[in-house]
């Protein structure tokens, strides 16, 4: 895989990462429902570090709703509202991109739910799907 690029709806938020992802999942849980207004999340990790944003509109939203109650930073676009990326101490040195702004996604295969537990009745997993009924280990 080459760089992974994307960015908001309106265009003035954009990023870019050379890294290979160290994951890909759909999220479940609340938090992901309430925040991509949606039944989950699909979520590319890369290496904090290796993430590279841009924008005069890039703003930050400081989260402790998840279940550890530290910190999580979710940037968006405070223009058109696109959330971006998310990442803070609970998750270790990574950054989660969402997956619907990139701009190239036909690489994606997610085989891994996290928050299971919590999943909308409507939303059928695939029987090889990976399962976790809440964070990975």
């Amino acid at each position: 895989m080459s760089k992974i690029e994307g960015g908001c709806l309106c265009g003035n938020v954009r990023y870019h990462s050379e890294s290979e992802p160290v994951m890909q999942v759909i999220c479940h849980c609340k938090t992901c429902q309430k925040n991509s207004g949606g039944a989950y999340s699909v979520n590319v990790a890369v290496p904090e570090d290796s993430l590279v944003a841009q924008g005069e509109t890039l703003s930050t939203y400081e989260d402790h709703s998840g279940a550890s109650g530290k910190a999580f930073y979710r940037k968006f676009c405070s223009n058109c509202g696109s959330h971006v990326f998310s990442f803070g101490p609970a998750y270790g040195a990574v950054s989660f991109i969402k997956a619907g702004t990139l701009d190239d996604s036909s690489w994606l295969e997610p085989s891994t739910h996290i928050w299971c537990d919590e999943k909308m009745h409507c939303v059928q997993i695939p029987d090889d799907a990976t399962q976790v009924p809440g964070n990975p280990g």
